[in-house]
C-alpha cells in the first residue's frame, strides 16, 4: 500500500470518528419539552455517560440507576422504578 493511500484512509477514518465524537456530545445537550430518566434503561440504551462509564450506550446492566434516556416532560415520573436526573453537559462552553 502506497503513502497516499495510507494518508487518504487515515484522513476519511478520522472524519468519521470526528462525526461521531460530534453526534455524541450533542445528545447530551438539553432538549426542549424533555426529560432526563434514569432508572428504566436497557442495558446499552442509554443516552448519555453515567458515573461509571463515558458515553451513551456503554451501560451494562438493565435498570441502572445512573443511566438515563430523553423522553417526553412528564412521563418518567409515571414509569415504574424511574426518576428524573439533570445531568449538566460535560463538553467545554462555548
Amino acid at each position: 500500500m502506497s503513502t497516499l493511500d495510507r494518508t487518504v484512509k487515515m484522513a476519511i477514518a478520522g472524519a468519521i470518528a470526528l462525526g461521531a465524537l460530534g453526534a455524541s456530545s450533542s445528545a447530551v445537550a438539553s432538549k426542549p419539552g424533555m426529560e432526563q430518566c434514569a432508572g428504566i434503561v436497557k442495558a446499552g440504551k442509554n443516552d448519555c455517560a453515567t458515573k461509571a462509564n463515558a458515553c451513551h450506550g456503554h451501560v451494562e446492566t438493565d435498570a441502572n440507576p445512573m443511566a438515563w434516556i430523553y423522553l417526553p416532560t412528564g412521563t418518567c415520573e409515571r414509569l415504574v422504578g424511574a426518576h428524573v436526573v439533570q445531568v449538566e453537559d460535560p463538553s467545554p462552553k462555548k
